[in-house]
């Protein structure tokens, strides 16, 4: 079996691919840059092998690492990039690595492409997928005047604030007033160098579809639909539910066949009033709650092993995909985050909503994205890293 070199292994999504592939029987090495805090891959008792990276020159040392396990093996590994600085230095560099692994990762121009969140609304557009409406201010157009004439709420956000090192809370502002608007708007364009998206507010339910393609086409697929996220004023899904949802499906395959996109993306739609989604941006990396492939028994990490490993294959024997499994509903929260949640909730006055995040941590059916019984030390440094205020 091929090795599997894994990157970024502070980021808790890692921890589903490095036990799905370990499995699977699958040779695991986990990586890490030097100076990064609570690299959970590390303690992880899937994890065969690590490798600390230097800060500087990591990318040659990380070549070096995949030339070597080449030799020593006879076979390429095949390289999974976590992280999405990782997956752009790759994908700038790609011609140079598949010279020693296997990646099944998209091109810079597929990259900025679904990076971009104007692009991706316009390329939504061009498909007939649905999108919020956009706003831009007239030429000599007072940003108090513009906020003052579009509809409120509305949300600002950067056309890619990951690349500015924003966490998923600072991404974007919802602006009630037109002076929060005026003020998120120059603070972003300050920040970016260019115009941030305003875009009108959608106040229905957070749906996901992520896909596994290649060369244009959707391998394998998997939607969700949230549950509960943390911050409750808005951030990343803390518990979340598989869904069928065919339709957002279609809408992701549109895009993938489009643009020839091969490797891993999470496209992030959200209900309006009238019960329609709506594509709000794309995510072309590993995403937040890649746990739920795991939990799902989805099969996507190591369908993306085997699409990685074949492409990096000297000897040209493709390795058969595994098929995907039927449908298998799931429920999945990362505990922490989601009691934090119901805290949050219950300040608001909402018991409901809070009973509803305790009563799914007590609940044995549903899966937990981080902690596992039978691998305990991730969880617990992960935990210990948020007591000293280090959150991975």
């Amino acid at each position: 079996m091929v090795t599997a070199v894994m990157t970024d292994v502070h980021y808790r999504m890692s921890l589903a691919l490095i036990r799905d592939l370990a499995q699977a029987g699958v040779r695991t090495v986990c990586c890490e840059r030097e100076g990064v805090a609570a690299p959970l891959g590390f303690v992880s008792k899937y994890t065969d092998e690590t490798v600390l990276l230097p800060r500087e020159g990591w990318t040659d040392a990380l070549y070096d690492l995949c030339a070597r396990l080449g030799s020593r093996e006879g076979e390429r590994p095949a390289l999974l990039p976590v992280g999405a600085i990782t997956l752009a230095a790759l994908s700038a560099e790609r011609a140079r690595f598949e010279a020693v692994c296997g990646l099944c990762i998209p091109t810079p121009e597929q990259l900025d492409a679904f990076n971009s969140k104007e692009t991706a609304a316009r390329l939504g557009e061009k498909l007939g997928v649905p999108v919020p409406a956009r706003y831009a201010p007239e030429e000599g157009e007072s940003l108090p005047g513009f906020f003052a004439r579009i509809s409120l709420p509305c949300v600002v956000k950067p056309l890619c604030g990951e690349k500015f090192g924003l966490s998923a809370a600072q991404r974007y502002v919802i602006a009630a007033t037109p002076e929060q608007g005026a003020a998120a708007f120059e603070r972003f364009s300050a920040l970016t160098g260019e115009a941030p998206m305003v875009q009108e507010y959608l106040s229905g339910v957070g749906l996901g579809c992520s896909v596994l393609a290649e060369e244009g086409t959707v391998r394998a697929a998997l939607c969700h639909r949230r549950v509960r996220e943390y911050p409750v004023s808005g951030g990343p899904s803390s518990c979340c539910v598989r869904a069928d949802r065919p339709d957002l499906e279609e809408y992701a395959a549109r895009m993938v066949s489009e643009t020839g996109y091969t490797g891993l993306a999470m496209f992030e739609f959200k209900e309006g009033a009238d019960g329609q989604p709506r594509l709000l941006e794309i995510n072309p990396r590993v995403w937040g709650t890649f746990p739920l492939t795991r939990a799902s028994k989805s099969g996507i990490p190591l369908m993306w092993y085997t699409l990685s490993r074949n492409r990096g294959s000297r000897w040209k024997k493709p390795e058969p995909l595994p098929p995907p499994p039927p449908f298998r509903p799931c429920k999945m929260q990362f505990g922490a985050s989601d009691l934090m949640a119901g805290l949050g909730w219950l300040r608001r006055g909402r018991p409901g909503k809070a009973l509803g995040a305790l009563g799914d941590f007590l609940n044995p059916a549903v899966k937990d994205g981080l902690w596992e019984w039978s691998d305990p030390k991730p969880g617990l440094m992960y935990y210990r890293s948020l007591l000293k205020k280090e959150k991975p």
